[in-house]
């Protein structure tokens, strides 16, 4: 048997770890929660390997499709399937690779935890759940895994149940991600009840015999290509936090640092850009639809990016971070950048779990102390977190040759080609974001330390179960880029892998834009100072002083737009007062009025 016959291990894995621990093991056998905890994902991520690399040895990256189990109830039939293609090679490596990882660095972060065991059961539903998501041959399989991540997020954020923030950041996770999830299930409805199948496969097959048909008008004045991407596209905002949804992810922090990580960086924020990548057939015959995914996630990074320059809470400021360059992937998959989107997905994946698991290192050194105000100084006591945060930091903020510049580079590209409106957003939320990460670095490692004594005396390194992750992702954020398209070259191998995946429509074939050496100078060289500019303004406002807290000089020169920006613009205010206090007001009717008679 060939390795690919063991695909349906790679998700299964992470699956019987999860029951294992949760159901099986005591409390007592920590040893034996660890050993379960980290193998399953381990042992998943060693079959994986082996998986992708009998993959690449098919001739032409030709996809392999695998039936688990026939799926049939009356008419309805649907296959338990995997499928391992391009696209889902790329979502399987980051999910396990960085997924296990995580695990690792867990050993040491929650080694003192009460709810160990009930960590890495939750951990590795998690990863399996991630993994269903990415590698189902179908519409259904990816939705039970959108579904189960979005319940483990709500296991996770909420894992320290005994406080009184943590589960209602879970509930406001699982609450915000229904109404997305209600949108994406009208789509698949749509999309069975006009095809009869939800095979991926089956859809484009059936949408290229009749391009005629599939452009009739559909519903409310929309194609059903249009309808399908809108409702499809209402998920991934859940999912994926765009503006109006995003709410739920800053309170996303609320969870272990580890877990918050795992869903930053190697799943479920990254689903809706992976759904959006592999419909890109159907987002193709709705340009309309298109357009509008471009604009909100270009709103999205520049309004998440403005909020990250005056959060005090590290994880806070991370998380802006996150929902950020989640828009700037749905910018470029909005400009038909498909590959650009998957390639910064991939990217970001390792300088953003870097990010996360060197914020928990800092945390873990200060006894929980998030709030950057109390930090300073830190890079003495903490030499190894601070060298790889800063690689981190200068990958996430474009510094050239690490890899967010090229990434940065390709989506920016791309935006260039249908806007420069939407480009020079593109542009200042890159100036924004390396202002903001520097600041961070600032703030926590340079100048004298603002906390207590007592925290000053046991600031300590991790140890080599959490420093190890740090610096094996170091290296990934520093040289993950060189896989995708290099300035002034023609090398672009990410470019070539995925190409097939692209769906050519007959008749509308897209040409690719071959900039000429001065047009891709331009582009590069406004990139390079984008970053610098950031950068720059960093050093001026922070940095001069070795991480002097400079803001209070902000809020006395601005005073109304620093409480605004520094309040989030108050959107969860006018959630709250618009939108949740109304619900409550209803629910409570139907109770009291209604279900009382």
């Amino acid at each position: 048997m060939s390795a690919l016959d063991y695909l349906w291990l790679i998700p299964a894995l992470p699956f019987l770890g999860a029951a294992v621990n949760g159901l099986v093991v005591r409390n007592r056998h920590k040893a034996l929660a660890t050993a379960i905890g980290v193998g399953a994902p381990g042992l998943s991520l060693l079959v994986a390997l082996a998986c992708l690399a009998e993959f690449l040895a098919r001739p032409g990256f030709a996809p392999f499709e695998q039936l688990v189990y026939p799926w049939t109830a009356g008419s309805l039939k649907i296959d338990i399937a995997f499928l391992l293609d391009p696209l889902s090679a790329v979502m399987l490596f980051v999910v396990t690779f960085v997924g296990f990882l995580i695990h690792v660095y867990s050993v040491g972060y929650m080694a003192h935890e009460p709810g160990y065991r009930r960590y890495f059961s939750y951990l590795n539903l998690f990863m399996g759940a991630m993994l269903l998501l990415v590698l189902g041959d179908n519409f259904l399989v990816m939705f039970v895994g959108w579904e189960g991540v979005g319940l483990c997020s709500y296991l996770l954020i909420g894992f320290y149940f005994d406080q009184d923030f943590p589960p209602q950041a879970g509930r406001k996770a699982f609450i915000v991600n229904r109404i997305g999830d209600f949108a994406f299930l009208l789509g698949l409805f749509a999309i069975f009840a006009h095809f009869g199948t939800l095979s991926f496969k089956g859809v484009n097959t059936a949408i290229l015999a009749d391009l005629g048909a599939a452009q009739a008008p559909f519903a409310f004045g929309l194609s059903l290509p249009s309808f399908i991407a809108l409702c499809l596209f209402v998920g991934a905002m859940g999912k994926s936090a765009q503006i109006p949804l995003y709410v739920w992810l800053p309170d996303a922090m609320a969870g272990p640092t580890p877990v918050s990580a795992l869903i930053h960086a190697a799943t479920m924020v990254t689903a809706g850009v992976y759904m959006v990548a592999r419909t890109n057939l159907i987002y193709q015959l709705a340009p309309s639809i298109s357009v509008f995914v471009a604009i909100i996630g270009a709103a999205t990074a520049i309004f998440a990016a403005s909020i990250g320059i005056a959060q005090n809470d590290i994880k806070k400021v991370l998380a802006y971070s996150t929902v950020s360059q989640l828009g700037y992937m749905f910018l470029a998959a909005g400009v038909g950048a498909y590959v650009a989107a998957i390639f910064h997905l991939a990217t970001h994946a390792f300088f953003k779990a870097l990010l996360f698991l060197g914020s928990g290192s800092v945390i873990h050194a200060m006894g929980g102390e998030q709030d950057m105000r109390q930090m300073g100084g830190l890079r003495k006591q903490l030499p190894w977190t601070y060298r790889t945060f800063l690689v981190g930091t200068l990958a996430i903020s474009g510094v050239p040759l690490l890899a967010g510049f090229f990434s940065k580079d390709a989506i920016l590209a791309g935006a260039f080609e249908k806007s420069p409106v939407l480009w020079i957003i593109g542009l200042l939320t890159a100036a924004l974001t390396a202002c903001y990460m520097l600041r961070v670095v600032f703030l926590t490692f340079f100048g004298k330390f603002r906390g207590t004594h007592e925290q000053e005396h046991h600031l300590h390194e991790s140890p080599g179960v959490m420093v190890v992750p740090l610096v094996i992702l170091a290296v990934g954020a520093a040289f993950a880029g060189y896989a995708g398209k290099i300035p002034f070259t023609h090398f672009d191998w990410l470019g070539g892998f995925l190409s097939s995946v692209i769906v050519a429509i007959p008749g509308h074939e897209a040409h690719a834009a071959h900039h000429g050496i001065g047009l891709e100078a331009l582009l590069v060289g406004a990139s390079i100072a984008a970053a610098a500019a950031g950068l720059g303004l960093a050093w001026w406002l922070w940095g001069r002083n070795l991480g002097t807290y400079s803001d209070a000089m902000l809020a006395r020169r601005a005073p109304g737009l620093y409480r605004l920006v520094e309040n989030k613009y108050f959107v969860d205010e006018i959630y709250d007062r618009f939108v949740v206090r109304p619900l409550r007001a209803l629910a409570r009717f139907c109770w009291k009025v209604i279900d009382s008679v």
